[in-house]
């Protein structure tokens, strides 16, 4: 038995790919990406701050694997608020109901390598409207989309403290592959965190697009909006 990763799976390796043309892309920018359900749109404290403290921001459970938060007031939460839309390492979006506009939830782009194609979804936060809902995963869909189709990147992250488990299930769910976990990696908030890795990769996009645009599709879901197929139908 082998353990050179550049033989151990011939079928899924992409060291071997010819790179020759490849040139460092653009940076991921705060730029809105509309969908049927949801729209991402930057972050902007005066016009989310009120729907985002309300989606959870003094939850301490949704909270509880960040190294961050719960903010238990306005004025707190206005503090993260500010120094988050300002980053620029760092782009976060606001998960807006396009039926409703309100903010329900955010994720950033994070850990940007424009050189080598890559990028990390994180920092995601979906509130009780929002989450197990068709727009929670139309917010990564989008995602996903741009990062492949509209800036060309070679990889997606999804990373996670190791004892979150809904967050793992859901990068499993969404087409992410796990590649490992990586051992006393960070101390957030005066404990250990491991971090389980996952990726998506360019050559994947396509089937897994094709399965979250046949989950999404209305015809997907009954007059109460409840799902006909499972996502893992289509994966």
């Amino acid at each position: 038995m082998t353990n050179d990763p550049a033989t151990a799976d011939s079928g899924r390796s992409t060291i071997r790919q010819d790179l020759s043309g490849w040139t460092a892309r653009q940076r991921p920018g705060r730029v809105t990406l509309a969908g049927r359900y949801v729209r991402l749109e930057p972050l902007d404290p005066a016009r989310h701050g009120d729907d985002l403290f309300a989606a959870r921001a003094d939850d301490a459970e949704a909270w509880r694997y960040t190294p961050d938060g719960p903010y238990p007031t306005r004025a707190a939460f206005q503090a993260w608020l500010d120094a988050k839309s300002a980053l620029e390492d760092q782009i976060y979006h606001a998960v807006v109901d396009v039926g409703t506009g309100r903010a329900e939830g955010r994720v950033s782009f994070m850990r940007m390598d424009p050189r080598n194609g890559v990028v990390e979804t994180g920092a995601i936060l979906f509130g009780p409207r929002l989450a197990r809902t068709r727009g929670a995963t139309e917010a990564i869909y989008l995602q996903a989309r741009h990062v492949f189709e509209d800036l060309g990147y070679r990889r997606l992250e999804w990373k996670c403290d190791a004892e979150n488990a809904p967050s793992r299930r859901a990068a499993l769910r969404f087409g992410f592959v796990f590649e490992g976990i990586f051992r006393q990696h960070m101390v957030t908030k005066g404990r250990n965190r491991d971090t389980a890795w996952f990726a998506m990769l360019d050559h994947e996009w396509p089937a897994r697009r094709a399965a979250f645009e046949a989950w999404l599709d209305p015809a997907n879901f009954d007059a109460a909006g409840r799902q006909i197929r499972p996502f893992s139908d289509y994966a």
